[in-house]
């Protein structure tokens, strides 16, 4: 045995820096990513912002032959850009910009291992908003609640109050006032206790009922606050049938609550879910999309500026210079591209779930990334980074993006339908029926598979269970005490 020296070649992918931050732009929120542009302009001096720049924008592609309704043609400009899932491994360069050579342009930060571009993020407490989504995944297990709880947390005010009533909510949800409200109930039982809350009396209500001390004396006090606010203390005793110590007593258990849960809870404004993309009906009724120009500012490079410093400068400032601009080249083409793919795969999304834009939640279609990686001809970890972390606003509400995306069930014939969908048309049977005819679980399958949607006994019964809904003999004696 003796040592020795082989040359052997070898093939494999790199992930460059580059081709990192290109997934990252693409999975970044528009907040997020405009954060990061605001990095490399503060960092290439070669970087302007553009102000009276134009917005991309998608018309809304034509539907399937089976997709009454909808109508129009992509009309997504084509941008001069790659798609951002090509494969970069073949134009790796070694001890240039993209190699770590030199401060990465478009990067905002260097890092020598996996892991340190983390390091930056400092750490913070949890905001209202994510504190409610993170008990909201907790509760509703159902895709329709925990839509319906995402749209309440949207329309919550600085206070921690509904800034718009449940019935405007449940009508742009295309939602019954009913289930909206069941839905309300068990948030406003959320920490901080009485979020969700119409007006004070409610919200204070709610944490007095949280602490078992919501009596008939004290919920006539609620009701007459007005009278407490101008300190008519007699006329609040005789209305409560209370002496002058019992209601001194409530009156200081009254200003023990907060009235204001949500602003105690973050140290600044409660902030709205904005939206990555608008999309907004037009008088033809197509469905216009565009990226929201407020959260996603556009670039210039200064070429002027840079053909004037690359004049009789030193060897070392033209090198600069030269790495600055292609960092700059290599952003505004990431950007262009970004832009591009988030629009078509939310034009593919809006013509997909055409039937929910127009006509409510029952119409929601079962869809999957890969159905829309397919129709775009992408990879399907392309979709699933261009719909995390990004929302849009349409005519029923905010939405993420991540929901439009439900599973299917398919019948005897073929056809399939979104168990959303599915789910929703038991609430509603079984909300519509009367005290002398509760429908089994068996008689809503058999009514559902008359309506073609091929469904068990069992599976009624795992959605009704999901819907937190009673059996039919606890509705049966529910109703007959009501009656």
């Amino acid at each position: 045995m003796a040592p020795r020296l082989d040359l052997r070649q070898s093939q494999s992918l790199v992930m460059t820096p580059q081709l990192r931050q290109a997934i990252q732009l693409l999975q970044f929120s528009n907040i997020e990513a405009a954060a990061f542009i605001e990095d490399e302009v503060l960092r290439n001096p070669l970087l302007e912002h553009d102000d009276g720049g134009s917005v991309a924008v998608a018309v809304a592609p034509e539907p399937e032959a089976s997709d009454a309704g909808m109508v129009a043609a992509e009309t997504i400009p084509a941008a001069a850009a790659e798609p951002l899932d090509v494969d970069y491994s073949n134009s790796y360069d070694v001890g240039g910009a993209a190699d770590g050579g030199g401060p990465v342009g478009s990067g905002g930060r260097e890092s020598s291992e996996d892991g340190a571009e983390i390091d930056h993020i400092a750490d913070r407490e949890t905001n209202l908003r994510e504190h409610l989504e993170q008990q909201a995944r907790l509760t509703f297990a159902e895709r329709v609640e925990f839509a319906i709880a995402g749209a309440l947390i949207a329309a919550l005010d600085p206070s921690g109050r509904l800034a718009e009533p449940p019935r405007l909510i449940a009508d742009a949800l295309g939602v019954e006032l009913t289930l909206l409200e069941a839905v309300r109930q068990r948030m406003m039982r959320f920490d901080p206790t009485g979020v969700f809350a119409c007006d004070l009396r409610e919200c204070l209500a709610v944490q007095l009922a949280e602490k078992n001390r919501l009596d008939p004396a004290m919920a006539t006090l609620l009701d007459h606050l007005d009278l407490l606010a101008r300190r008519e203390m007699r006329a609040l005793m005789e209305r409560c049938a209370v002496d002058a110590e019992d209601l001194t007593d409530m009156i200081a258990e009254i200003r023990r609550l907060d009235p204001k849960p949500g602003a105690r809870f973050d140290a600044e404004p409660l902030r709205a879910l904005v939206p990555d993309v608008l999309m907004r009906m037009l008088p033809d009724g197509e469905f216009m999309l565009e990226l929201n120009p407020e959260t996603m500012p556009r670039l210039l490079i200064r070429r002027g500026f840079h053909a004037k410093l690359a004049v009789n400068t030193p060897r070392e400032t033209k090198s600069f210079l030269a790495e600055r601009l292609q960092s700059a080249n290599w952003l505004i083409k990431a950007l262009e591209s970004r832009a591009q793919t988030i629009l078509r795969v939310a034009a593919e999304i809006v013509r997909r779930q055409d039937g929910f834009f127009r006509f409510g939640i029952a119409y929601l279609r079962p869809l999957t990334l890969r159905d829309i990686a397919e129709a775009l001809e992408v990879h399907e970890s392309t979709v699933s980074r261009v719909t995390s972390n990004k929302a849009m606003a349409t005519p029923r509400g905010v939405f993420e993006m991540k929901f439009f995306f439900t599973t299917a069930l398919v019948s005897a014939n073929g056809d399939s339908h979104s168990a959303e969908a599915v789910r929703h048309r038991i609430g509603r049977l079984i909300e519509g029926e009367g005290a002398a005819a509760i429908l089994s679980d068996d008689a809503v399958a058999q009514i559902l598979q008359k309506e073609g949607i091929d469904i068990a006994r069992r599976t009624v019964a795992k959605y009704r269970e999901a819907m937190r809904i009673p059996g039919s003999a606890q509705r049966k004696r529910e109703k007959s005490l009501v009656g």
